[in-house]
């Protein structure tokens, strides 16, 4: 059959159709010109192409097949039916494609490139890398390859060698963004934080607008606490806020407040304070305080788990207070104002506050209320500084007020949003009245006090099937009917404010998720979070687990974190989720443990003796003595999270009811339910726990958990959390 193509002028302006991404015009333009040219092979390969972008896989392979039965050797069909059919996932098939190519054009190096990138998609890592270098040996500059062949051996645990990779693909292509990340990443596993936080600087350098690398930093900077400046970095930590829901503020809050520490004035500040120096010009220092973006973006974003700030702040909040009417050059500080309402907002009002204090908030707030009710607009200054005391939305008269872009932020954080949630109430299903007298006792707490309060939190990136995430945990499966379920029923029990039913609902494909709690205020929460994220795969409801029965619907996945503990009768609670399991689906359950919180469960019973109840006034007081007491469980308390948020503190340490259990009560639990333990979810603790215990099934013998835990107290501080499995 004779090869017919168009003139390679009108061939060439199709090509740059498909360049510029113009998928639809370019399959229109090159479809027209086949009936002219019925036997071109070109035009063959644009359709293809072109239903390959629009992920129309089927017409691309149809174009592909009539391209090879006019030309039977044409070794770029095969290649490209080898693209298609990957990306429809039949890998096999695309293999195969790839081979027939190989056997056309031997030395072929993109084919044998795309072929290890199968094996390594399909775990089989030392095919991918045999594949790479033959690669390689045809094509030596191949800049790809080594990438991918680095990837390989990241995978096959050997990032030296997967950074020596990176490392040729670099230096014959200096400005490849991807080869830094993957290298970052390298460096990451092997430990190496300070060289993978430069090699993910320099990807950004080259591309600054890439996410993973944005998300790779910030899963770094959990982990890290600067001993000197690293520059450029506080622009980087600015982008991931700026960015949202990359990682969650509060996880990075503590890398960041330490690199922001070098910077002169807040070094200079927290040296006065220190020594007892607090005499200072308000407005130089809030001047001062300006120069450090970073810092303002951090107070409006998370609370600041640091306490040398939080005295600072307290100082600062107090001297405005007290000189409010006297103060020149307001726009500076105002925008501290601002930030500083939305950090005492965020935190819940944690910050001590004495008796002349809330003498002058109390002559403030009565000044503010009648103007506005005369009519007049107070200055700004007057709302912020009641904004940093106490929420605007608490008091009778936030309806008078005017928004101006100066306060807009703080009104819309304080007033407009939580005015939003009350009308979200009214719409939340419920179940069943909560009758439970415990169920009560707790939605009581978090009617009150919601947890947590979060601005925005890390999300993946892109869906995924949720067989990856059981590979990626490592999870011993008993029955593999999970792995195939490709729209997952989701059930979160006891969602809190969100966070929970909205990590998941935005990363697995297809998943569906049913999130339910005690208490409306914190699903009203959840609710507008999941509304201003444009989710629309959450349904919410007002529960008690006790009360799942009357749903009578199966979940293929249930997670139910920090939640059993709270109840009267945990195990009625945990049978309650088994029975709307489906068999062979998974549970993540997330529990207290006895021995780690022996010194909060000693805080918990000097509460209890002291009488003080549970007050706000009460845990500041108590918050307080902690804080000044030299007591080593009370210093072990001022490294927690939890420690800085005032919903936090209450669920820590003055929760209305608790339970703790040990492993082996863990096991008889699991066995009473006939659940199959499928292993802990808690990545490093894991990693420590094989340094130790290196049989192939130890991380599945909770015998040998209780045996590492007792020579860790420390280690499930922050729960037991963990998978298992019902079967038949």
């Amino acid at each position: 059959m004779k090869i017919q193509d168009p003139p390679s002028e009108q061939l060439q302006e199709i090509v740059n159709l498909l360049n510029q991404k113009r998928l639809k015009q370019a399959l229109s333009e090159s479809s027209q010109l086949l009936k002219k040219f019925p036997n071109s092979i070109i035009l063959f390969n644009i359709v293809g192409a072109s239903n390959a972008g629009l992920m129309q896989y089927d017409e691309a392979l149809e174009s592909y097949k009539k391209a090879l039965e006019i030309k039977p050797d044409y070794a770029e069909a095969y290649f490209n039916m080898g693209v298609v059919l990957k990306e429809n996932g039949d890998s096999e098939a695309a293999i195969d494609s790839y081979k027939k190519a190989l056997t056309i054009k031997p030395d072929y190096a993109e084919a044998y490139n795309n072929m290890g990138n199968i094996f390594k998609d399909n775990n089989n890592p030392e095919a991918a890398i045999d594949s790479y270098k033959k690669a390689l040996t045809i094509k030596p500059n191949y800049a790809e390859a080594y990438n991918n062949m680095g990837n390989a051996l990241k995978d096959s645990n050997d990032p030296e060698a997967a950074i020596d990779s990176y490392k040729k693909a670099l230096t014959i292509k200096p400005n490849y963004a991807v080869a830094y990340h993957n290298m970052g990443i390298a460096q990451k596993d092997k430990g190496d934080l300070e060289a993978a936080i430069d090699s993910y600087k320099k990807a950004l350098k080259i591309s600054p607008n890439y996410s993973g690398v944005y998300k790779n930093i910030g899963n770094i900077l959990k982990r890290v606490v600067f001993t000197k400046p690293s520059s450029g970095l506080q622009e980087i930590i600015s982008s991931i806020i700026d960015q949202k829901n990359i990682v969650k503020p509060v996880n990075i809050s503590q890398a960041a407040i330490s690199l922001l520490k070098f910077e002169p004035a807040l070094k200079e500040l927290i040296k006065k304070h220190s020594t007892g120096e607090t005499k200072y010009s308000l407005e130089r220092l809030i001047s001062n305080l300006s120069k450090i973006p970073l810092l303002f973006k951090l107070m409006g974003a998370c609370p600041l788990l640091d306490l040398e700030l939080e005295v600072i702040f307290t100082d600062i909040r107090y001297a405005l207070l007290i000189s409010i009417n006297e103060i020149e050059n307001p726009l500076e500080v105002l925008r501290f104002q601002s930030a500083l309402a939305l950090q005492c907002f965020t935190n819940e009002y944690i910050y001590n506050q004495n008796d002349k204090e809330t003498s002058a908030i109390e002559i403030l707030e009565a000044k503010v209320g009648e103007a506005l009710l005369k009519g007049e607009q107070p200055r700004p200054q007057l709302i912020l500084c009641l904004a940093s005391y106490k929420s605007l939305h608490q008091y009778k008269w936030s309806d008078l007020l005017t928004l101006s872009s100066i306060i807009e932020e703080v009104v819309t954080r304080q007033i407009l949003e939580p005015r939003q949630e009350n009308i979200l109430k009214s719409n939340i299903l419920v179940l069943k009245k909560i009758t439970n007298k415990v169920s009560s006792k707790v939605r009581g707490q978090y009617e009150e006090s919601p947890y947590p309060r979060w601005v925005n939190m890390g999300l993946s990136l892109k869906t995924v099937v949720f067989s990856n995430e059981t590979k990626k945990l490592k999870l011993r499966l008993f029955d593999n009917v999970i792995n195939d379920v490709e729209a997952p029923n989701i059930l979160i029990a006891g969602c809190g404010t969100g966070q929970q039913a909205i990590a998941p609902a935005s990363k697995f494909k297809n998943a569906k998720v049913l999130a339910i709690d005690l208490s409306l205020s914190s699903l009203a929460y959840a609710k507008r979070k999941t509304e201003e994220l444009g989710l629309q795969n959450i349904d919410y409801m007002q529960a008690d687990i006790l009360d799942l029965g009357k749903l009578d619907r199966k979940f293929d996945i249930i997670k139910c974190s920090g939640v059993l503990h709270h109840m009267d009768d945990p195990m009625a609670g945990w049978k309650s989720l088994t029975d709307c399991l489906e068999l062979g689906g998974l549970m993540k359950i997330a529990l207290y443990s006895e021995l780690a919180r022996r010194n909060i469960v000693r805080m918990r019973e000097e509460i209890s003796q002291s009488g003080i109840g549970s007050s706000i006034v009460a845990m500041r007081l108590f918050r307080n003595h902690v804080i000044n007491s030299s007591e080593e469980h009370h210093k072990g308390m001022q490294s927690t999270k939890d420690f800085y948020s005032m919903s936090e503190l209450r669920d820590l340490l003055f929760h209305v009811q608790e339970h703790r259990f040990t492993i082996p009560q863990l096991k008889d639990c699991l066995s009473e339910l006939d659940l199959k333990f499928c292993g802990f979810e808690a990545e490093t603790i894991v990693q420590d726990f094989k340094l130790t215990n290196m049989g192939e099934d130890d991380p599945y013998n909770l015998e040998k958990w209780h045996s590492y835990e007792q020579a860790n107290p420390n280690s499930f501080i922050s729960m037991y959390q963990f998978w298992c499995q019902k079967i038949a």
